[in-house]
Formats: C-alpha cells, sequence, structure tokens
C-alpha cells in the first residue's frame, strides 16, 4: 500500500478525533495563518505565556499576547519590521531591567548573521535600527549567561569564525566581545545545536557545542568565570556530521541524569526516511533505540530530509511529558515519500531500559505539518501540541492541538525568572536560560521516583522550548517530597509541595546571594478534587435533606400527639 493510500486510510479513521482536538479556532482564531512561532514568553508579565511570531514573509516580528478568553492568543501592535528576512526569536532580558526584551537575527550578505536586540518596556518594543546591528555572527548565536549576572548575554562565531561571547551590562550599549579560550577547537557545526545546561548537578551551568567531530562539553566554573574544557564525546560509529540532527537533553529514565538523544540519518541525509534512528547517551556510551518508525499500515517513515527550508532545515525533535506520566516524550517530523506529518514518540519501557515509539493516533489526521511544538494553552499543565502547517503553495498556518488525556493526571509546572529589578514583588516576563530543577516523590506503591529537567537550554534553529518545566507526577496524589531549584551554584529545596500546582520561583542574582528566594504557588484542583468534593458536597445535601425529611416527620408526629392529648383532656372534662 502506497504512502499516500495509507495517509487517506488515516484521514477517515482518525477525522472525528482530530476535529474534536482541533482548537485553533478557539486558540487563535484569525491569527493562525501568515505568522509562524519563533519563541515562547510572558511578554507583558501577565503570567501567560504569549507566543512570539515571525510573519509569512518572514519580514514581521509579533507578539500574540495571551488571554483569559477566546480566542486566547490574538495580535498586537507589539511588531517589528525587518528589510532583510528573520531567522530567528529569542526572549530575555539583555539590559538587567527584569523587562523582556528581544534578540532577533536577520540574513546577510556572505552567509552572516546580523543580530539585534528589540528593547521592551510595559507594553512597547523599540525597534532598531537596521543598519546598526549590536553584533555580526556566524549562524545564530546561543543565548546563555556567561558571568552569572542573570543578564542575557551571547555566544558564537564571529565573521572570522572564530569562537566569542558577546557580554551584555545593565545599559543599552554594544555588548562586549571576549573569546573562548582553549586550542583544541574543533570546526563548529552548522546549523548547530549548543547547549546551555547543568550537566553534572552542581547546579552550575555547563556548556555544550555541537562540532564536526562530536559535542564538546565545558564545565560551568561558577562565580561568573566562565567555562573549562572538559571532555568531546565522539558522534556513534558510522556517524558523522552530515548524518546528525540536532540533540535535545531529557532525563529519559528518570534517574535524574540528563541523557542526550541525537536523531540519526545512517548514510546521510539522503537516506532519512528508510533508515532513521535514535541514539541516547547517558553520560558513558551510545545505545540505539532503534525506534519502529512504520505505521499500522506496515509504511516506513523516517525523519525529514533536511531541505533549507524554516524548520526542516535541520532534523530537530522537541521534549516534553505529554501523558504525564513522568516520562518526557519527544515531538519529531516523519516524511514518507512526499508525505510528511508531526507525530509524538512516545517513551516507554523496554527490555533493557526506555525507549521512544511511535503513536500514529495522538495527534489525530495532522498531515502536511512541518513542525510541532509543545505548549500549555489553557494555564492547567496539561501539555497539547502547537502545530506549523506548510500548504502546497507554501504558505504556512498554525494549528492547535489539544491534549486528550483521558485519565486524571497530577503535575508540577516550574518557571524559574530573573531576579533582577523585581525584590519588591515578582516579575513574571523575563525568560531565564539554564537553571536546573529536579524533584524527589514517592509514588502510590511506595517506590521513589527523581526526575530533573533544564529550562531553556537551546535557543537557535528554532528550538521552540518552553520558559517552564512540566513534570508529569502519573495518578500519585502525594505531595512532592521535595522540589529543588538552582542556578549559578546556588540552590533552594522546597518541601512538601502541593500536586497541580504551578511554581514561579526567583531566585537572588548570583553577586547577591544573601538575599531571599522569592516564590508563589498557584495550585490547580484536578478532576479528582473537583469530583471529591462534588461527591463530598452531594453526600453533604443527602444528609440534609434526611435529617431535614426527619425534623419534619417528628415534627408532623408531634403534632398529631398533641392534638390527641387536647381531644382527650377534652373528653375527661365532660
Amino acid at each position: 500500500m502506497s504512502c499516500l493510500r495509507a495517509v487517506a486510510v488515516f484521514l477517515l479513521f482518525l477525522a472525528r478525533l482530530s476535529a474534536a482536538n482541533d482548537i485553533t479556532e478557539a486558540i487563535f482564531g484569525n491569527a493562525s495563518r501568515g505568522n509562524v512561532p519563533a519563541a515562547f514568553g510572558d511578554f507583558n508579565s501577565d503570567k501567560l505565556t504569549d507566543i512570539l511570531v515571525i510573519s509569512d514573509d518572514g519580514r514581521t516580528v509579533r507578539v500574540l499576547l495571551a488571554g483569559p478568553k477566546e480566542p486566547v492568543m490574538s495580535a498586537s501592535n507589539l511588531t517589528c519590521r525587518f528589510e532583510r528576512k528573520v531567522t530567528s526569536v529569542v526572549p530575555g532580558d539583555f539590559d538587567g531591567d527584569a523587562k523582556m526584551d528581544l534578540l532577533v537575527t536577520t540574513t546577510q550578505e556572505k552567509g552572516n548573521t546580523s543580530v539585534y536586540v528589540l528593547w521592551g518596556a510595559e507594553n512597547s518594543l523599540l525597534c532598531p535600527d537596521e543598519q546598526q546591528p549590536l553584533a555580526v555572527t556566524w549562524d545564530q548565536p546561543l543565548v546563555l549567561d556567561v558571568n552569572d549576572d542573570m543578564i542575557s548575554d551571547l555566544f558564537g562565531q564571529n565573521p572570522h569564525k572564530e569562537r566569542v561571547f558577546w557580554i551584555f551590562g545593565p545599559n543599552r550599549t554594544a555588548p562586549t566581545v571576549q573569546r573562548m579560550d582553549g586550542e583544541r577547537l574543533a570546526p563548529l557545526r552548522y546549523p548547530h545545536s549548543h547547549s546551555f545546561l547543568d550537566l553534572d548537578g552542581d547546579f552550575v551551568s555547563d556548556l555544550v557545542l555541537t562540532t564536526d567531530e562530536g559535542l564538546e562539553v565545558w564545565r560551568g566554573v561558577g562565580g561568573g568565570e566562565g567555562f573549562r574544557f572538559n571532555r568531546t564525546i565522539r558522534y556513534p560509529a558510522g556517524v558523522d556530521a552530515e548524518a546528525a540532527g540536532q540533540n535535545v537533553f531529557v532525563d529519559a529514565s528518570l534517574d535524574e541524569r540528563l541523557q542526550l538523544v541525537l536523531p540519526v540519518c545512517f548514510g546521510g541525509h539522503a537516506h532519512c526516511a528508510d533508515n532513521s534512528t535514535l541514539f541516547v547517551h547517558d553520560g558513558v556510551r551510545w545505545r540505539d533505540l532503534r525506534p519502529d518508525l512504520k505505521d499500522p499500515q506496515g509504511n516506513a517513515w523516517g525523519f525529514v530530509r533536511p531541505d533549507g527550508r524554516k524548520y526542516t532545515d535541520v532534523i530537530t525533535l522537541r521534549a516534553g511529558d505529554f501523558n504525564l506520566d513522568g516520562y518526557p516524550d519527544l515531538l519529531a517530523t516523519l516524511s514518507c515519500r512526499d508525505t510528511v506529518r508531526t507525530v509524538i514518540l512516545e517513551n516507554v519501557e523496554v527490555a533493557d531500559g526506555r525507549s521512544f515509539a511511535v503513536q500514529w493516533r495522538s495527534l489525530g489526521a495532522a498531515n502536511d505539518t512541518v513542525a510541532g511544538a509543545f505548549f500549555d494553552f489553557y494555564q492547567k499543565g496539561v501539555l497539547d501540541v502547537l502545530l506549523v502547517r506548510r500548504a502546497a503553495n507554501g504558505s504556512t498556518a498554525m494549528k492547535a492541538f489539544k491534549n486528550g488525556l483521558d485519565y486524571d493526571a497530577n503535575f508540577m509546572k516550574v518557571m524559574v525568572l530573573t531576579g533582577l529589578g523585581a525584590s519588591g514583588s515578582l516579575s513574571y516576563g523575563t525568560n531565564l536560560a539554564g537553571p536546573r530543577i529536579s524533584y524527589f516523590t514517592v509514588t502510590q506503591d511506595g517506590s521513589e521516583r527523581y526526575g530533573c529537567a533544564a529550562q531553556l537550554s537551546q535557543s537557535a534553529h528554532f528550538a521552540l522550548q518552553l520558559p517552564y518545566s512540566i513534570f508529569g507526577l502519573g495518578r500519585t496524589p502525594n505531595f512532592v517530597d521535595r522540589m529543588t531549584t538552582g542556578y549559578a551554584g546556588h540552590t533552594r529545596d522546597w518541601l512538601l509541595v502541593i500536586p497541580n500546582s504551578q511554581m514561579v520561583v526567583v531566585p537572588p542574582p548570583a553577586t547577591q546571594p544573601q538575599q531571599h528566594w522569592r516564590m508563589q504557588l498557584f495550585v490547580t484542583p484536578s478532576r479528582t478534587i473537583l469530583e471529591t468534593m462534588a461527591v463530598l458536597l452531594g453526600t453533604c445535601v443527602l444528609n440534609v435533606l434526611i435529617i431535614g425529611g426527619l425534623h419534619l416527620k417528628e415534627k408532623r408526629e408531634d403534632r398529631l400527639e398533641k392534638l390527641q392529648e387536647a381531644h382527650r383532656f377534652h373528653f375527661d372534662a365532660m
């Protein structure tokens, strides 16, 4: 059976499911067409995550503001227009005022990239002079914090392909340029998937660079002292830089270790359709997961062969716990001949540990989708899916797919924000790259469970990472025994955290560790709690009715008894 015929079968079989879970109109209204997602963040500090989009022609940056009513996402006047095509948008705080700024990169002559910062205020954006970029780089830069001052910095290559840090300060001037130390430097891969995250559990963020030889691990020294070379993780045997896709780090086995997951096409990108696999590096060795990418009709699918177009110029995975069982799942875009679709790779248990299996029905008949990202549209702690659809004429549109989770699972949602300029109150508008979040709890069967995540570890080439971490707790309604958040070597434990909570954590600046950590907890009642309350209320109402009925019956019997007493007295008197 051909792939096209198989797709037709899927369309017929899943039409009802897809229609039920398609919430595009309720989420975007008429803002879904002509815009594609570039990043996420709470721009206006209203505790709702907004979407930063690029127009279909690739030259306008716009903020879609989230609201409490439908359509959830609405277009705003927060826009900036560029003459050259925009290649990425990254939120951050580049001047230390606790207001969200937007880093924008555009194409330049000779393959270089122009870097601008759209300075943010309360409800406005300051558009830059396109003729005066703050920096010029080769390839898109990675947003990180080099000196632990909570002001976003950049790492990348200058036009001479030298490794450079661009360090921003508490003013809006050009950043300070600092070359990276080290002699054993392999050429960086293009396009890259550099990461800024804590790998060794010391809560100091490390730097992982993708090169033509593998992945360089640079340990964070702490105290604003930068990074020190640690080791190089070579690509798996038979895999070169051309065959490797964008790596992603997840705690795939819930052992409180971030493992490296790498999508691979053996034999180069030309053979993606029938020779794709996933490798996992557990810190010691590579393991080929060999996921089954055949659909129920027996057709072989594979990762989309990079074609130089937006979203499909490189193989990209995006992680999130879709079914809230605690184990992070993946979103991947697969192809079969001329058909492309985004699917969920569910984290499942296998004989030798954990692997990923394609859930062909989870997103319904979502075909012609070239990218997908997890997103909590209704701020309920359940990850929905944001899809990007590309028509035959090249136009794109966003599509919102509601998570059809059919059982009551518990979760923890944690967001770590910059503490600059917000000593008196919590600021909700500034993304912070690099924090590590871990937890420990006891499940219903008495077994211990650990987990961890890195917040905003990647920012280039449409990483589309969320500014918060959602941990699924399954059906365990117990308190989370310990939730630990850490940044720049400083940590704070939060004990006995209520499940189904959303935590907003603001650590103090690393230069002022004497300040207190601040946290706010927003509890989202689960369906079980609501059902329990309904049963309890119903029981109370039933008891009131029974007691009221018995009371009325007793009063009536008392009245009859009084009448009888009065009647006997009357005859005795005669």
